[in-house]
């Protein structure tokens, strides 16, 4: 049975869940509005492989359930145009989330988000982010949560090139998931399709790849 959480995340975040077998065009609010990073995500989607929710803006719902019927192998790419943003960019990739990450030891510090020294994209964070610093201060790695909702809580990471292949990545990833269950709701990992490091990361921090997909158009 799915967990309570992830349910009622997939709902809230998407518009509509479960859905019965087959692409199922939804219509949401919260694709007109902005979202965590004070930017739109005019279209996402979440598919099993057995039933799929495509959430989009309510005036877009007709044209995208046209293009679903007439071309569904052109979907994706015409995505963008027909929720009327065509020069922005699809992602495409797993859906992941974990219950039970892994038993990693902590390596992070949680520290506001406009300390000195942090990269651009995590100063995206309107909360505390997960970071990892050099003796000297300088900054390795970190984590930040993106809440789309009470119940459910994506996570991002990055390491600088010089830092990579020390385990940082992963251990942050679990303990920013242990954070996220201790508040009571569910972490989800998104990565692209070709993006194999992410993928590593994902899997060692105990975020297996059940086989689901999410998609949809994102600003570049």
């Amino acid at each position: 049975m799915l967990d309570r959480r992830l349910q009622l995340h997939l709902a809230t975040w998407l518009g509509q869940w479960p859905a019965p077998p087959g692409l199922h065009v939804v219509a949401s609010h919260r694709r007109a509005k902005p979202a965590w990073d004070g930017r739109l995500r005019p279209a996402l989607a979440v598919d099993t492989g057995q039933s799929a929710v495509l959430s989009v803006p309510p005036d877009r719902v007709a044209a995208v359930r046209a293009l679903a019927r007439r071309a569904p192998d052109r979907l994706l790419p015409a995505l963008p145009e027909t929720v009327g943003l065509p020069d922005w960019c699809v992602h495409d990739g797993p859906f992941r989330w974990s219950l039970a990450p892994a038993p990693l030891p902590d390596v992070g510090e949680w520290t506001e988000s406009t300390a000195p020294g942090l990269p651009p994209w995590l100063r995206l964070f309107d909360r505390p982010v997960l970071v990892v610093r050099d003796p000297d201060g300088n900054y390795l790695a970190g984590a930040g949560i993106k809440r789309h909702d009470a119940y459910g809580r994506e996570l991002a990471v990055g390491t600088v090139p010089e830092a990579r292949g020390r385990g940082l990545a992963r251990r942050l990833v679990a303990q920013a998931a242990r954070r996220v269950l201790d508040e009571g709701a569910v972490p989800t990992y998104l990565h692209e399709r070709d993006n194999h490091a992410s993928a590593r990361v994902a899997g060692a921090a105990g975020f297996p790849d059940r086989g689901w997909r999410a998609y949809g158009v994102y600003p570049r």
